[in-house]
């Protein structure tokens, strides 16, 4: 039954981060590249990231001591790394890049947007744009590769 349980938060947290990053990519993004002006661009993007990297939090956090939970449940934690425990693996790596992404997102909005970068926010959204394609994609086959080992 607490299997089952954290389980079914595991995935409920998957589905709102995961979700939430390709709404992200394929409709803000898509939104922000074709606004006008650089404060604007600016502005909306500053917005929605402050909202969306709260809920992130959240679930990456929610993901994690749900996972770490169920590999020790499972007694699956020995075999991380192996090819017996391949889509627990991936997902983990995935949710470490996350973790580190979120903890120092900070310092990388700082990198980004400071200096010559203020002057071509145009460049600077098509790289945000071009690291969200990697990372949803990264995310995506990372719940793909969890499913198919988990039910194949």
């Amino acid at each position: 039954m607490l299997y089952n349980f954290l389980f079914g938060l595991h995935v409920m947290g998957v589905v709102i981060w995961i979700g939430g990053v390709c709404f992200v990519t394929m409709v803000v993004f898509p939104m922000i590249m074709r606004m006008e002006g650089s404060l604007e661009k600016v502005l909306f993007f500053q917005g929605v990231e402050h909202r969306f990297a709260k809920i992130a939090k959240a679930m990456v956090a929610l993901v994690g001591v749900t996972g770490f939970a169920l590999l020790g449940i499972t007694g699956r934690t020995g075999l991380l790394f192996t090819k017996a425990t391949l889509g627990p693996t991936v997902m983990l790596l995935v949710w470490l890049l996350y973790l580190l992404i979120l903890l120092f997102e900070a310092r990388l909005f700082k990198v980004i947007f400071k200096g010559k970068a203020q002057q071509d926010t145009e460049k600077v959204f098509r790289n945000l744009t071009t690291f969200h394609w990697f990372v949803m994609g990264i995310s995506l086959f990372a719940v793909f590769v969890g499913v198919w080992t988990g039910h194949g």
